[in-house]
């Protein structure tokens, strides 16, 4: 990629988040990441390019000596910060703003720094990988966190039975974030049990909100509505994916057809899912198990008595074991990290120059993961168990936001990383991305939204009081007369 030769034309808008836009190349397997800030600070061109000069150097190496040794190297790419010509960016900028979703103009991208971020583009797969020219698809799964805490601060006991993000669809429907509760359950996905986790997926194909993307060549085909009283096309998606099931119309002896497309599309997701290292080895692939934390949440849908099969855990080296691992460095929970962040505030009033030998906004590199890595078990009272707690905390918040990306397409029989299955076959790729830094400074932010989602949670589930139609008639007797 030739930056002084960048033409605006060669890109198109592929999507963006809260804090950054990504564009994809039309002919290179790339994309460019840049940065995003609201519309009132674009007056202060000066703060903002700075801001980015050191947030996308932040990311590159965050992902580089934190996140990609703790997720495995196979399933991190980190990119590259590039220097991007003014003009390119802001012609950019004209040219995708018509195609961003109104709910997202809330911001603008940096037009000020032309500091970017490369890398490739996931939705794609290598062109000699392909057979027949199919155009892959690409699954975006957003898993969201895969254990019940078990921390020993927990004040509320509703936290050790239901999960993070089913307690949280109750206070996002309260806020009119979604119109619909989502019955996705992110144990259910990690549980590596084959049946639960087909469960998981149904039900993020059927009421996806922001977990769940589907592309088809690099071509959004399948995601939330902007509008969040539409609920996606199922119908439409099971067209496009027709020609990847050929055989499908023969199962069920031609009834529901669509049915069994759906059916083989979540076989192969849950396929890539559960592949690691270990899997095409002879034997039984090794498996983690979730010892500390109950391995069910009592709002999921799967049906209580089917649980009795048991734990089946996942195999060692597949992307739910690795991003599960680095979920649980969250060992005390937001209730346990909050009083630690305090003594960490505590101590820098005192002691403002501290804050650069705690590494408390990076550099990013090996001392920073030493810190994640050793930080003592016991708690000793000093600064440094508290930030190297505070560390191991964001490191899991990053692992719980992160999204996993499964690209495939048909391949021929003697091709490399294949999925197992019997007919038809796909050559395949596994990704993690969305692996940014975790502000320190969010961290009151949320302890607060904990207390609320918990809260809220308990009021709306409680069970309704007795009607007064049966008060009035508790003391009622009934005779009965001989006939």
């Amino acid at each position: 990629m030739e930056l002084d030769k960048m033409d605006e034309n060669d890109w198109k808008y592929h999507g963006e988040g809260n804090k950054s836009l990504v564009v994809s190349h039309l002919q290179h397997c790339k994309v460019l990441r840049l940065l995003k800030f609201p519309s009132e600070d674009s007056a202060h061109t000066r703060q903002t390019a700075e801001q980015a000069f050191r947030h996308i150097p932040n990311i590159v190496d965050y992902s580089k000596y934190v996140m990609k040794p703790l997720l495995g190297e196979k399933y991190v790419h980190s990119g590259e910060v590039v220097k991007l010509p003014l003009d390119f960016v802001r012609q950019l900028s004209l040219k995708v703003q018509q195609e961003r979703p109104e709910l997202r103009c809330d911001k603008v991208m940096d037009t000020f720094s032309g500091c970017g971020l490369c890398l490739p583009n996931l939705t794609q797969l290598p062109l000699h990988h392909l057979r027949d020219h199919s155009p892959p698809i690409c699954v975006e799964i957003k898993p969201k966190c895969g254990f019940l805490p078990f921390s020993r601060h927990i004040t509320k006991e509703c936290k050790r039975k239901v999960c993070r993000f089913c307690m949280h669809q109750h206070y996002k429907l309260a806020n009119g974030k979604w119109k619909r509760l989502s019955r996705y359950c992110p144990l259910d996905l990690f549980s590596g049990s084959k049946q639960r986790m087909y469960v998981a997926l149904k039900n993020l194909l059927e009421e996806p909100q922001n977990n769940l993307k589907i592309f088809k060549g690099g071509e959004l085909i399948f995601s939330c509505k902007d509008d969040a009283k539409q609920q996606p096309e199922l119908n439409d998606l099971i067209q496009h994916l027709r020609p990847y099931f050929p055989h499908s119309n023969s199962l069920y002896n031609g009834h529901q057809p669509g049915k069994a497309v759906l059916n083989e599309f979540i076989q192969v997701i849950c396929s890539a899912l559960l592949s690691g290292g270990d899997s095409n080895r002879s034997g039984e692939p090794r498996k983690v198990h979730l010892s500390e934390s109950r391995p069910h949440c009592e709002a999921s849908p799967f049906p209580r008595d089917l649980l009795r099969n048991g734990n089946h855990g996942l195999p060692k080296d597949s992307v739910l074991a690795k991003i599960l691992q680095v979920q649980m460095l969250d060992n005390l929970d937001i209730e346990g990290i909050y009083p630690l962040y305090k003594r960490v505030e505590q101590y820098l009033e005192e002691f403002p120059r501290e804050r650069n030998r705690l590494q408390i906004d990076g550099p990013y590199n090996e001392s920073f993961m030493d810190t994640v890595k050793n930080c003592p078990t016991e708690d000793d009272g000093s600064v440094e168990y508290a930030v190297g707690k505070v560390h191991q905390y964001r490191v899991a918040m990053t692992a719980k936001d992160c999204s996993v990306m499964i690209t495939f397409a048909p391949c021929e029989e003697d091709e490399e990383h294949q999925l197992n299955l019997e007919k038809p076959r796909f050559t395949y790729s596994v990704s993690i991305l969305d692996l940014d830094p975790k502000p320190y400074e969010g961290i009151p932010h949320q302890y607060k939204l904990d207390t609320k989602i918990v809260n809220y949670y308990l009021r709306s589930t409680q069970a309704p009081p007795p009607s007064s139609l049966y008060k009035e008639r508790q003391d009622c007797t009934l005779l009965f007369h001989a006939v």
